[in-house]
């Protein structure tokens, strides 16, 4: 449930390098996998928690839900073949905070869970993150060599509010495009 209030900047400190679980399951069709939890979905323990984070509607606008989930309804999304991780477990105020290292040793976290869960698809969220935490310097958002025999591999864009980039139209028309071209239904 969401909280009555929200909190402080003093009360989201106390959340940094705190971690929240996986919303993950073996054999689901999408695992979503974000950067890092941000001190808010620390605060709240759900992914895409922090207000103007665009996950949510992009996932109702692109067609993976039949309604705008909230971010305490995340555990839903298991029910459709869909699940949530990280690359890194800890929450920060920003993703710029976490070293290249850091982003590497979640690249490798992210490989075994792939190879312990076996989702269809991985979709990480976050072009340079991915760049990062994988060696790719020059990959481009959409479909990726895979790196698993297992698993596609997909980057779509940052859902974050701190990203301008794309607008909130625009990230759901790229997770429809990505739902029609895995074939989700």
């Amino acid at each position: 449930m969401p909280r009555a209030r929200a909190p402080s900047r003093a009360e989201l400190l106390t959340f940094a390098n705190h971690t929240i679980p996986d919303v993950i399951a073996p054999g689901l069709t999408v695992l979503f996998c974000g950067i890092n939890p941000s001190l808010y979905s620390a605060y709240t323990g759900h992914h895409f928690a922090r207000p103007g984070n665009r996950f949510w509607p992009a996932l109702y606008g692109g067609g993976f839900s039949d309604t705008l989930l909230r971010p305490d309804q995340g555990s839903a999304l298991l029910a459709r073949n869909i699940g949530i991780t990280n690359l890194v477990a800890r929450a920060t105020i920003a993703a710029d905070e976490l070293s290249d290292a850091e982003l590497k040793s979640g690249g490798e976290r992210l490989s075994a869970k792939v190879h312990i869960y076996r989702p269809q698809v991985v979709a990480v969220l976050g072009i340079s993150a991915f760049r990062t935490a994988f060696d790719r310097p020059r990959s481009v958002l959409g479909r990726q060599p895979s790196l698993w025999d297992v698993s596609e591999l997909w980057v779509l864009p940052n859902p974050s509010g701190l990203n301008a980039h794309y607008t909130p139209a625009a990230l759901a028309q790229l997770f429809a495009d990505f739902r029609q071209a895995i074939g989700y239904r």
